[in-house]
């Protein structure tokens, strides 16, 4: 008789995340390298991207070290964490959730020689506040403590073991690193890199300027930067591609580049009727 073959889950988001590109990946599909070796994201936020691409070969960056301590401890203590999860779970009530979120300690960079157990504590907290918190909104006060109130869930899909396990798997021959976006330079060298820019939008309104999702806050004079590296990289002839608002500064910013119009939606405002389609743009350094 044939053994059952249980369906294997592919890698996906474990976390909600502003701005994921989850939604969005069939408008980007036609756009993505047809061949490249080595795949780098500055701004992994949710991870959606590498998630869909699976990369033989990844570099994955972000400035968030509580991000970046939850991706190394799904990729190397996927197990431990489950259990963490479980007594998150077990446990949740308002009460509980506001114990957690006011648990916040200096964020410190993910290393053995400083304990295990601390760091997947971080990472399980960071998980289900995330999972637990108003429209898993990531946001930090200046102090970089997380202060979203708790969302309106009944029953709240703290984590799926199978779902993190497939991203472990996905993870685990992969580079995770703290950095700024521009230690990009200092990795990528030719026309085997492709590169992946999510950063936070330049705002398309003052009532918009949804443009951080810690402390440190992305400015006119940080989109010049990314503007700056991105050109270099392109010099070099790495394959690039960045994603923004869609606005006249970043088509300014782009214009020496292909800029493609996507059709996204919407997904954080506090009012219902302000939510809808809107475009965004998808710049490449290479043609389509």
């Amino acid at each position: 008789m044939q053994a059952h073959v249980l369906p294997t889950i592919c890698p996906r988001p474990f976390l909600k995340w502003a701005g994921g590109k989850a939604r969005l990946i069939p408008q980007y599909e036609s756009l993505f390298p047809q061949q490249f070796s080595t795949y780098y994201e500055p701004f992994l936020g949710g991870g959606a991207i590498f998630f869909h691409l699976q990369p033989r070969r990844a570099i994955l960056m972000d400035i968030n070290a509580e991000l970046v301590n939850v991706y190394c401890c799904v990729r190397d203590h996927v197990d431990a964490l489950i259990v963490r999860l479980q007594e998150h779970r077990d446990h949740h009530c308002p009460e509980y959730y506001y114990e957690q979120r006011s648990r916040h300690r200096e964020a410190k960079l993910y290393q053995f020689d400083r304990g295990i157990e601390p760091a997947i504590d971080k990472a399980a907290r960071l998980i289900y506040l995330n999972k637990t918190c108003f429209n898993g909104l990531y946001r930090e006060n200046s102090k970089g403590q997380f202060n979203v109130p708790m969302g309106r869930y009944k029953n709240p899909g703290i984590y799926d073991p199978e779902l993190l396990k497939a991203a472990s798997r996905a993870l685990r021959s992969q580079q995770i690193t703290f950095a700024p976006f521009e230690a990009i330079l200092n990795y990528t060298t030719g026309k085997q890199d492709f590169v992946y820019f999510d950063p936070p939008y330049h705002p398309i309104s003052p009532t918009s300027s949804f443009t951080a999702y810690n402390r440190y806050a992305f400015t006119p004079a940080d989109q010049i930067r990314l503007r700056d590296t991105f050109a270099e990289l392109a010099r070099r002839g790495v394959k690039v591609m960045l994603s923004n608002s869609d606005c006249p500064f970043v088509r300014e910013l782009y214009q020496d580049f292909h800029i493609h119009t996507i059709y996204a939606a919407r997904a954080i405002n506090s009012k219902a009727e302000r939510r809808g389609k809107i475009t965004e743009v998808l710049v490449t350094s290479y043609p389509s």
